[in-house]
């Protein structure tokens, strides 16, 4: 029989694998002396691709806006103080690739709300890449006689901000192919484990020891259940004791499976589709907090610090600000980023007309790709909107006061109004298109043991 290795061990060691594996190994032999010259100038193969691409823009120059544009921002600001609405608290960056068409206090910071979740976004792609997967492994501190465990299942949490309701279904099932029908001890949770987006691993847990046994389903349990392919088991994983919660694994622990997660990068696309709070604390947590991403996020984007300050990494706040300049910043950054994956904002942000989420009802220009926020008095809307002249307009919007149905409304008329002016566009261009491969990426469980 293998010695148990504490789950601890067992999450170090993998992560290890999965970060040298991220390291590229150049298959091509050693040149000759009279190669070398030719082959230290020659491109590979992604990256003559890379090269082959549209550039994705750098932020403009805060100067010298088009005056054309920026007057009709104007109207529309005067607009709003004419309503009482004071100018100071509102704000707009446009650029058209690398050309600046509007900027009124694009570089003042003003609450943001969930255009947070854009600065997450970034954050965590630069921390872990868009492959990254989190970690839970599962255990067990006994044999298995007849089908029960005579031991406790263990639950080492790996922080995956989306393990639920069809995540402990799935693990259920698994366990019982392993011949696992009851475990006559507790169930244990360690680290940091999440279920259906609950911070207290207590309750996290009691969720789990629920949805690994039917018998002991609520009808959100049921509900979801029903999303399931209609030949998916149902499990009946039975556990005896109670929930517990530990700050280690105990020592005689033996892993059994390895749960991985979504992909980094779909599980940002989940957050921002439906705006999910708890999800996107989940994520700033587990880059080093808001103070870390709000620098990530700065930096990457190309703003001063005094740009982007940060209290959480959801939007929850109004003390989250970030200006309309580094917000279109932000998008930009994230688009540079996944260009060499082959992936594009669309792959990380909602496209209007084709994902489903918050965005649903607003009447927004088809083929946009963008983030809105809505906290209070706060209403703001960013992304890029592609268009037949000007191609892709990156752009960010943001509004303060107790009239956030109306700035939604004027949000839309001012894109509206851009696809008036520039015309629409049939499809996605190329720089925007998510990538097609992504949509098989899911979550695994893997047999690490069979007891």
């Amino acid at each position: 029989m293998l010695k148990p290795l504490p789950l601890t061990t067992v999450l170090s060691l993998t992560l290890v694998t999965f970060t040298a594996g991220c390291s590229p190994q150049s298959n091509l032999s050693q040149p000759s002396v009279n190669e070398i010259d030719s082959v230290s100038v020659a491109e590979s193969p992604a990256e003559a691709e890379l090269a082959q691409k549209p550039a994705i823009p750098s932020l403009a120059s805060p100067d010298n806006p088009d005056p054309a544009i920026q007057g009709q921002i104007e109207q529309y600001m005067n607009g709003l103080a004419a309503k009482g609405f004071a100018k100071e608290n509102h704000g707009i960056w446009i650029q058209a690739g690398n050309t600046l068409l509007a900027n009124y206090q694009g570089t003042v910071p003003l609450p943001a709300a969930s255009i947070t979740k854009v600065a997450t976004s970034l954050a965590a792609l630069q921390t872990f890449g868009p492959d990254h997967q989190f970690i839970t492994l599962i255990g067990a501190t006994g044999a298995v006689e007849n089908g029960v465990l005579q031991g406790d299942l263990v639950i080492a949490g790996g922080e995956d901000p989306f393990f639920v309701w069809e995540e402990a279904i799935a693990l259920g099932n698994l366990l019982n192919q392993m011949g696992i029908q009851q475990v006559a001890g507790n169930l244990i949770i360690t680290g940091k484990f999440y279920m259906n987006f609950e911070f207290d691993p207590l309750k996290s847990g009691t969720l789990l020891k629920q949805g690994l046994n039917a018998q002991l389903w609520t009808p959100e349990a049921q509900t979801q259940y029903q999303t399931l392919p209609p030949d998916t088991p149902k499990p009946q994983v039975a556990i005896a004791g109670s929930v517990q919660v530990s700050p280690t694994p105990p020592s005689n622990v033996q892993p059994l499976i390895r749960h991985s997660s979504f992909p980094l990068a779909e599980l940002l696309k989940k957050m921002n589709q439906y705006s999910n709070n708890k999800m996107a604390e989940m994520i700033a947590n587990s880059v080093g907090g808001a103070n870390v991403v709000a620098q990530k996020a700065a930096a990457a984007a190309g703003v001063p610090q005094a740009e982007i300050t940060l209290v959480n990494g959801s939007g929850l706040s109004d003390q989250n600000k970030i200006s309309p300049r580094a917000a279109s910043g932000l998008f930009l950054a994230i688009a540079r980023y996944l260009q060499p994956y082959n992936m594009s904002l669309g792959d990380i942000l909602a496209i209007v007309g084709q994902d489903e989420g918050i965005l649903n009802e607003r009447p927004l220009p088809p083929f946009a790709i963008v983030k809105s926020g809505s906290l209070n008095s706060v209403s703001a809307l960013g992304g890029a909107l592609p268009t037949q002249q000007q191609e892709i307009i990156w752009f960010s919007t943001m509004n303060m006061g107790y009239n956030l149905e109306g700035f939604r409304a004027q949000q839309e008329a001012l894109l509206q109004n851009f696809i008036s002016q520039w015309g629409s566009v049939q499809s996605l261009p190329e720089t925007l298109q998510p990538n097609p491969e992504r949509t098989s990426k899911t979550s695994s469980n893997e047999i690490l043991n069979q007891l």
